[in-house]
């Protein structure tokens, strides 16, 4: 048990405690001396302002139902400096091969990677990792460590760890492992006692160890287990991906459900594509009930957004197969039901003339193929923004970009297109809409602002690599990376001004994101944290 390091953080916990009560305390002594000490106003409106900072939060991958990557963050800064000078907070060692965004609640910054540069001797060799990490400083508070599907390469990539984004609500955790399992934890980990149902830590730890690992405080608090592959036939392929939806009570995720290693079928065709747990415990609550595991050209990867349609909130989901479908969410007292299918209201294709059936007899086709999304749609008002196109690997060479209205019910493809914009081969990033604009990169190694409006070209940038990752729109500047670790800062608007760009030693795929006046940037193998 690591002891000292534990009364650290106690001690670091209660200097914050203390801080934020300091803080409030000016704050009153503020208010009461608004007329009489003109000269305290400063001051004590320096202290809100700090106060303010330590609670801007970051809970989940942008906004916590449309997936738009924008921040009201304000005073981050327009140059980084990857080297140990400049404007870094902290950095860490994230081995080699690293896809994680971070979110950051409550003084903690979590984000996934894959235990290349273990963070604890008891843990060697590549496992998926989420690790918790204290917001001012970068030291480790807790892990959680999951071992890999050795002999299953292509269900659980061999250099692959947690690809993942963490989604928070209060004090749980809910993440998609490397194996296809959702678990929930407690934000706190087991620093605070092993609380259940799930109390068998050790086992799960330990799995292909030779022998049982010992508990540590920094350890990860698993609350719940959910596993995809035990109890749906779920076969998940290369990475188990997805960014959950957490909706009052209920978790929506995509199951990641793909392809044999052989590319040729869908082992499990039956297996449910988008499912719904019960946030508390963990229980299947309903299915998507489409059937598509045959029309799956590799993967779903596309994470569920919820989006209120002429006043009804509705769940929308892009398939393996490139349609997007809208359902009714859940009653809130939906009760556990393996049985039950969500109800379809709308569904549109992303691609209506590219091949429905017998779809891998197109495998290593770069002219003609199905279309897949790779991307999270982003909603904004009563439209769908949504990345699509070949698969990257084995589709055709083609993609775009389409803005869609999301009104009426039922098939809306020949009617609800607003505008399509041509991509560069192919497409993983999300887009990002801000002030009327559209900024997204693509494989063709450029970066667009389109209008949101009209689809137009309002500017574009051309780079010398590929995007896989989404741009950040935050403080009046556009944040992203691309494969061969160029960061650019554009000034957000309708002029393109490029403000800098810094090299990093290894590609961008994980995007950027902001929080209390701190811009995290993780990289192939590091993770960074930028202030001015």
């Amino acid at each position: 048990m690591n002891l000292p390091g534990y009364f650290v953080r106690c001690r670091r916990l209660r200097q914050s405690i203390a801080t934020i009560q300091r803080s409030r305390i000016k704050h009153q002594r503020c208010e009461a001396s608004l007329h009489s000490q003109p000269i305290v106003i400063l001051g004590c409106c320096l202290a809100m302002i700090s106060f303010h900072s330590l609670t801007a939060d970051q809970p989940q991958w942008g906004d916590p139902r449309t997936h738009n990557l924008v921040s009201d963050e304000t005073g981050l800064p327009d140059h980084l400096d990857p080297t140990a000078a400049g404007n870094l907070r902290w950095s860490i060692d994230m081995g080699n091969s690293s896809y994680g965004t971070p979110v950051i609640v409550d003084g903690k910054v979590i984000i996934g990677g894959n235990n290349s540069a273990p963070m604890d001797d008891r843990f060697t060799g590549i496992r998926g990792t989420l690790l918790c990490l204290d917001e001012a400083s970068g030291e480790l508070i807790w892990q959680l460590t999951v071992p890999k599907l050795t002999d299953k390469k292509y269900l659980d990539w061999h250099l692959g760890g947690i690809c993942s984004a963490p989604t928070v609500v209060g004090d749980h955790v809910y993440v998609v492992s490397n194996r296809a399992e959702v678990l929930c934890l407690d934000i706190n980990g087991l620093a605070d006692g092993n609380d259940g149902p799930f109390v068998d830590e050790v086992a799960f730890i330990s799995a292909g160890s030779d022998s049982p690992l010992t508990l540590e405080p920094h350890d990860a608090d698993i609350l719940w287990r959910f596993s995809m592959t035990e109890q749906l036939d779920v076969h998940h392929h290369d990475a188990a991906h997805s960014i959950i939806l957490a909706h009052g009570d209920h978790l929506y995720l995509n199951t990641a459900n793909g392809v044999d290693p052989k590319h040729s079928h869908i082992p499990q065709p039956d297996a449910p594509s988008l499912i719904v747990l019960d946030r508390h415990t963990g229980g299947l609550l309903a299915t998507d009930g489409l059937g598509i595991g045959n029309e799956i050209f590799h993967c779903n990867w596309s994470s569920p957004v919820v989006a209120n349609v002429d006043g009804h909130e509705r769940i929308l989901f892009c398939g393996g197969n490139g349609i997007c479908y809208g359902f009714e969410p859940l009653p809130s007292d939906a009760k556990p039901d393996r049985g039950r299918t969500l109800r379809k209201v709308w569904q549109f294709d992303l691609d209506p003339g590219s091949p429905k059936e017998h779809v891998h007899d197109f495998v290593g086709n770069r002219h003609e193929s199905p279309t897949n999304v790779m991307s999270q749609p982003v909603v904004v008002g009563d439209r769908l923004f949504v990345s699509s196109g070949g698969d990257i690997w084995w589709g055709k060479n083609e993609a775009s970009l389409q803005c869609i209205d999301l009104s009426g019910t039922g098939d809306v493809t020949t009617t609800n297109l607003l505008w399509r914009f041509p991509l560069g081969r192919h497409c993983s990033a999300s887009p990002t809409i801000h002030d009327g604009l559209v900024y997204i990169g693509d494989f063709g190694r450029t970066f667009y602002c389109l209008d949101a409006d009209s689809g137009a070209t309002v500017w574009k940038h051309p780079t010398k690599a590929e995007f896989w990752s989404t741009a950040l729109v935050a403080d009046g500047k556009v944040y992203v990376g691309n494969k061969r670790g160029s960061m650019f800062v554009f000034e957000a608007g309708r002029q393109k001004k490029l403000i800098s760009e810094m090299q990093f030693e290894t590609g961008l795929y994980g995007s950027p994101v902001a929080s209390a006046g701190t811009l995290y940037i993780s990289t192939f193998s590091r993770f960074f944290a930028f202030a001015p």
